[in-house]
């Protein structure tokens, strides 16, 4: 009580006085203040607790105005509610040991790995940072907490062989076809369900997606894709307006755990381990590396906002890696 009280002064007055003014200022009020108790009354705990509400609901509108997804924004205030439960504080009176604290015993309830644990610290930076950008808060206290080092583990690709095993595998049209676009265009799984017949573009063999941040971007495929999707859709009995719909009737559109199982279940019956529709993104990348494509175009092509992501999707195939050596260095 005492320390956000000091707090709180620090703040109203920072703006007024140099940082060894500030620092003079803090000491006098700790030596004033060490003899005095005090106890915070239920009306304080209350007014405490709505204002951290407001403060999250504020943040989480900031975001939702600067493009995020609802997935995202849910995923933002679960994470943030759950700190502040755990912490039972004022916004205001959280420190950086309390963080310290939280993370380490999340990490180790939950079984957690390294990579969800800074997850949950990039969160909670980014909300501080935001408290801070609007002068609510002093200083973050995220800001002296440093990303969790994680190993980086190269995960697998699909190769040819596997490929045509599942185009194989495939039992009727529809299936074919979604492992064809997954193949040929490298779109987000959230992207291809999303996707109406309206949004492809046969003669270009192209197709609008609307990315993270509802962004559109233009996605191709290849000669291959296209017969089988014109195949597909010629089947089609049905007037729903998606591009991918269930065999039975109504024949609604498919959602992402619908094409996830679709996907996981030919992978099973293949025989091929952990396909899942990200790897498909994952195998083009690397594919568009390993051919020479310029990787600022890959970028594009995936819709990354960094070209840092990009390069962590595109694994170097280890064989060019070996035929690289033996040219360059002998």
């Amino acid at each position: 009580m005492k320390k956000m009280i000091i707090r709180e002064i620090i703040h109203d007055v920072a703006g007024l006085l140099d940082s060894r003014q500030l620092d003079e200022l803090r000491s006098v009020l700790e030596t004033r203040l060490k003899s005095v108790d005090m106890t915070e009354s239920a009306d304080t705990a209350e007014k405490n607790r709505q204002e951290n509400s407001h403060f999250l609901k504020m943040f989480i509108s900031a975001k939702r105005v600067e493009g995020c997804s609802e997935n995202t924004l849910k995923y933002y205030q679960t994470t943030i509610e759950r700190l502040l439960s755990a912490t039972s504080k004022w916004i205001k009176e959280i420190t950086t040991d309390d963080l310290r604290l939280y993370l380490a015993e999340y990490q180790q309830q939950n079984n957690a790995s390294k990579v969800t644990v800074d997850n949950v610290r990039r969160i909670l930076s980014s909300f501080f940072s935001w408290l801070e950008d609007e002068d609510y808060i002093v200083k973050s206290p995220v800001r002296r907490i440093h990303k969790v080092k994680t190993a980086k583990v190269v995960k697998d690709t699909l190769t040819d062989e596997n490929i045509e095993v599942l185009r194989d595998t495939c039992s009727n049209l529809r299936d074919l076809a979604i492992i064809e676009m997954l193949t040929s265009t490298g779109v987000r799984i959230g992207e291809l369900v999303k996707l109406d017949k309206a949004d492809v573009d046969f003669a270009e063999r192209s197709c609008i997606v609307l990315g993270k941040g509802n962004k559109e971007r233009e996605v191709y495929f290849d000669a291959r894709t296209k017969l089988h999707l014109q195949e597909y859709l010629e089947q089609r009995t049905d007037n729903d307006p998606a591009l991918f719909v269930s065999k039975n009737a109504p024949h609604t559109r498919l959602t992402i755990g619908a094409i996830q199982r679709i996907v996981r279940t030919l992978g099973k019956q293949a025989e091929i381990v952990k396909v899942h529709p990200h790897k498909f993104r994952r195998t083009l990348a690397t594919r568009a590396i390993d051919k020479g494509m310029p990787i600022e175009q890959v970028q594009r092509l995936l819709g990354h906002q960094k070209i840092e992501t990009t390069m962590h999707y595109a694994m170097v195939n280890q064989s060019n890696v070996k035929i690289a050596h033996r040219k360059y260095i002998g």
